[in-house]
């Protein structure tokens, strides 16, 4: 008599289809792990976090909170508080290190480089001199009715160009191309002078190498003022 041999190790816990079933999820968990590993943040331990933080503020174009740094190093925030405090001393100057002339400033709840306040007109200097200095038509008549009859008040040029000035003056003041000379002790009035900068502008030395007037006038006499008796028909 021999017995019937039923094949039941899909049946039985740990059968050939559970096993195989095991082994599928389990390659399904590694490579989900392995895809999570290729997308999560990469840490670069040999760099140190004060060097990767100082890169990173670097280029930020906003202040940077402790969260939003850690989250780009991948380290936790008293670690990046105490890099970021690290920082602002070593910029700072403390300890025998060399004072910089930015600082790592923290504003509205992050972190931030700023320029010193004390070379903030260094910094001005360099970007007005970098900046484009358009000037409209009104403020460039403007200039030229001050360099040719300097030193005048707003209201003589006003009378000259037949319209209120006092916007374009303010621009010109601005701009450096004209300063204050003095007040009148009578009216009070603010007379203005065109200044160095203007001439560094145009190139020349003195106002004496400003161009002639009177030959672009119609005879020689009307237009500022008829000359007024400034030698050479300088107006």
């Amino acid at each position: 008599m021999t017995d019937d041999v039923h094949d039941t190790s899909s049946a039985e816990p740990g059968g050939a289809d559970e096993m195989a079933d095991a082994r599928a999820i389990e390659h399904e968990i590694h490579a989900r792990a392995e895809q999570e590993h290729e997308h999560a943040p990469q840490t670069h331990p040999a760099i140190p976090i004060d060097r990767q933080l100082e890169a990173i503020l670097m280029i930020a174009d906003e202040p940077q909170s402790l969260v939003a740094l850690g989250a780009a190093v991948n380290a936790p925030v008293p670690a990046v508080r105490q890099a970021v405090e690290r920082l602002v001393a070593d910029f700072d100057g403390v300890d025998g290190t060399t004072r910089r002339g930015f600082e790592l400033r923290e504003v509205g709840g992050g972190w931030r480089f700023y320029v010193r306040q004390d070379l903030d007109a260094v910094v001005e200097q360099f970007v007005e001199a970098e900046r484009p200095s358009r000037l409209s038509q009104a403020a460039l008549e403007t200039l030229a009715v001050v360099a040719y009859k300097q030193p005048i008040t707003r209201s003589q040029i006003a009378s000259i160009r037949a319209v209120n000035v006092d916007g374009v003056v303010r621009t010109l003041v601005a701009r450096s191309l004209i300063e204050e000379s003095f007040t009148d002790s009578e009216t009070g009035a603010i007379n203005y002078v065109t200044s160095d900068l203007l001439l560094q502008q145009l190139g020349i030395n003195s106002l004496d190498e400003l161009p002639l007037i009177s030959p672009l006038l119609d005879d020689g006499a009307d237009g500022f003022g008829q000359n007024e008796g400034i030698p050479d028909g300088r107006v």
